[in-house]
């Protein structure tokens, strides 16, 4: 192998700027104190998410409440005076705009009233 003094030479072709993304994909880190991280995810444990879930979209919120300028207890007691449909709605939201936005989350409300065509449908 030999060593020279000379600079190194850069990429210039069309994957240098997929690279550079790549390369510093996860080189940004956020820190939160661990009380933030434990009550955000006890929060959503208790309001049914899945350990997981919880985790990932914990995770999101705090980053959000960074963002934000919220003190993670603020928004937590926000969330608090939701139902669990108004608690999906929000939390979707709030992942589809940290999301690429190739794709979109959402969710379907079942419709519980009957239309009255459906009586009269045999099947």
């Amino acid at each position: 192998m030999v060593q020279l003094n000379l600079p190194t030479k850069e990429d210039t072709g069309s994957s240098d700027k997929v690279k550079r993304y790549f390369n510093t994909y996860y080189g940004y880190q956020l820190e939160f104190p661990s009380n933030d991280v434990d009550a955000v995810i006890g929060f959503l444990s208790n309001k049914g998410f899945d350990k997981v879930a919880a985790q990932s979209t914990g995770s999101v919120l705090l980053q959000q409440a960074k963002i934000d300028g919220i003190k993670v207890f603020e928004l937590l007691d926000t969330l608090k005076g939701l139902d669990k449909l108004q608690l999906s709605y929000t939390v979707a939201q709030v992942l589809n705009f940290n999301r690429q936005k190739t794709s979109t989350l959402g969710f379907r409300v079942e419709n519980r009233e009957s239309p009255l065509e459906a009586r009269n449908i045999m099947g």
